[in-house]
């Protein structure tokens, strides 16, 4: 059902069963999967491209430019996968000429007020909690959940399985499958229930520990860590996952367990 009362340009794609409500707006050059709801006062930009089954709420802004004095104009877009939902008043920006695209995955949750600004790719399952800000160029992984009124700085990136809590400034890269709270930012456990709920093993959580056990706790330095690690854990996907993380992390690691 599309309202009399939206308005919707002429250009814009929508496929089948995209219910649209009154006073919504949606811009040229959008596309919008199937079974997709807009709601009241919703706005929608070009360049934006929405997929199958998504809940965009009211007062949510999809697709607006860059709030970066370096854009030019460029024709960037916002992908948003299928089964996300954008909850009230949360801003998806487009991307710049960096990587031309701002992208939020499969059947992840954007509570109310989040903003996702320009560049930033977010994994599939997310949860992104209520006021979140995140900079520009952030990467997050699957599964990753963020308390509520943390910000995130640019150019950061969260590990799969993740979860930081509520109120965070996180600064710096944060590993897969952890726990990440206090200030600064600091490892505080693995996040075993999210894993165990996920289908991972005891034993499976167990091997995580031993890893951020020596990286975290045992170790003075990242690169003493590493070694250690390297040297006496046995070799699994989960051992690969972390150490291929830590030696792309760029902007550095949150702080160990104190």
């Amino acid at each position: 059902m599309i309202s009399n009362l939206s308005y919707i340009h002429p250009d814009a794609k929508l496929a089948e069963n995209v219910t649209v409500e009154p006073f919504a707006y949606i811009g040229a050059n959008v596309e919008i999967g199937e079974g997709t709801w807009v709601g009241p006062h919703a706005t929608i930009l070009e360049g934006s491209y929405i997929g199958k089954f998504c809940k965009i709420f009211p007062s949510a802004v999809v697709g607006a430019i860059p709030q970066d004095l370096k854009f030019k104009g460029e024709k960037s877009t916002v992908i948003i996968e299928d089964y996300v939902t954008v909850r009230e008043c949360c801003t998806v920006n487009r991307g710049t000429e960096a990587s031309m695209t701002t992208r939020i995955g499969k059947g992840t949750l954007l509570m109310a007020y989040v903003h996702v600004a320009h560049d930033c790719i977010i994994g599939n399952h997310c949860i992104i909690a209520n006021s979140v800000n995140l900079a520009g160029h952030i990467t997050i992984g699957n599964n990753v959940i963020v308390g509520g009124m943390s910000a995130v700085h640019q150019f950061v990136k969260i590990g799969d399985h993740a979860m930081i809590g509520g109120g965070s400034l996180v600064r710096k890269d944060v590993p897969p499958f952890v726990k990440a709270a206090r200030e600064p930012l600091s490892y505080v456990g693995v996040n075993s229930i999210g894993l165990r709920r996920r289908g991972y093993t005891i034993e499976q959580v167990n091997h995580i520990q031993d890893i951020y056990r020596i990286l975290f706790v045992k170790c003075n330095n990242v690169k003493q860590g590493l070694e250690t690690i390297d040297a006496t854990i046995h070799e699994s996907d989960e051992k690969s996952q972390i150490l291929e993380f830590l030696y792309s992390a760029e902007r550095g690691l949150m702080k160990g367990f104190k």
